[in-house]
């Protein structure tokens, strides 16, 4: 059954953020007295929406103050969520901004709270908040099922969102520019070798696969290679196939032995043909 989505999972996680901090006072701030958020969980803004928003915020002004805490630095904050309202208005040339300004008596607060504000806004993508989840429990301590409770999502979902960050760095990127969905990201997360993986995902950006045709293929896949393994294939040559299909981004069967047999080398369009004829040198 789906959770309700962000019900009351921080607040009874940490209930005195609401209690310590009494009623929501507004201030006015200047823009240079307000310092980065050390837990932003968010790394990417883009460039073309912050321009919108700042092109409001000249015109209307803005709307809903930003989030601070006092910094350890007297007279200077740290911004706690709406860090991309703080660009835009210095995009739009202001030089002060409405904050409320919140206590917390710990770090765990502050990271929560960001946390809880870019996921209720959906301003992170899978990656990032795979990262905000793993810092949770790396340095804060947090269980999955309190992440769970927190996120109004179901366990199961935050472990295997988890599992993207056992990926290569190079398909999380795919996944954070849109290039691959998430979906793709953890089926792939079930390949052991970077080799098949890099495999995969060459076929899935020249295919335009679906996650239930890479769900498919993967599964033919670990069949193939329990076949093999049955079979008792020479492990090199099981290790020469993994590195030639890390090199030519293919899949590639090796039949035979270490005495004799041959290579099969898979393309699926021309470009790509050309592409692996290039890295033989033919052409």
């Amino acid at each position: 059954m789906k959770k309700k989505a962000l019900g009351r999972g921080f607040e009874s996680l940490i209930p005195s953020i609401n209690k310590s901090c009494g009623a929501d006072v507004v201030v006015t701030i200047p823009l240079n007295k307000i310092k980065p958020n050390r837990f932003q969980p968010r790394k990417k803004f883009n460039e073309e929406k912050l321009k919108n928003l700042a092109y409001s915020i000249e015109k209307h002004g803005l709307v809903q103050p930003i989030l601070v805490a006092a910094s350890v630095v007297p007279g200077e904050y740290e911004i706690i969520a709406g860090e991309r309202r703080l660009r835009a208005s210095e995009l739009a040339g202001k030089k002060d901004i409405k904050a409320i300004v919140k206590q917390f008596t710990d770090d765990k607060q502050r990271f929560g709270l960001a946390l809880i504000e870019n996921i209720q806004r959906e301003n992170l993508d899978s990656i990032e908040e795979a990262k905000a989840f793993k810092r949770l429990i790396e340095e804060f301590e947090y269980t999955h099922d309190q992440i769970a409770e927190i996120v109004g999502k179901e366990r199961s979902v935050i472990s295997n969102m988890l599992r993207l960050l056992s990926l290569p760095d190079s398909v999380q990127s795919l996944i954070s520019d849109g290039k691959i969905t998430p979906g793709h990201g953890r089926i792939l997360a079930g390949i052991e070798s970077s080799g098949e993986i890099a495999c995969m995902v060459n076929r899935i950006l020249k295919e335009s696969l679906s996650v239930r045709t890479v769900e498919k293929l993967v599964s033919e896949l670990k069949s193939e290679k329990k076949t093999i393994k049955q079979k008792g294939q020479e492990v090199e040559l099981v290790h020469l196939k993994e590195n030639l299909q890390r090199k030519f981004g293919s899949k590639v069967n090796i039949i035979g032995n270490s005495k004799k047999g041959k290579i099969e080398i898979y393309y699926y369009s021309l470009a790509d043909l050309e592409r692996i004829t290039n890295e033989l040198k033919v052409i």
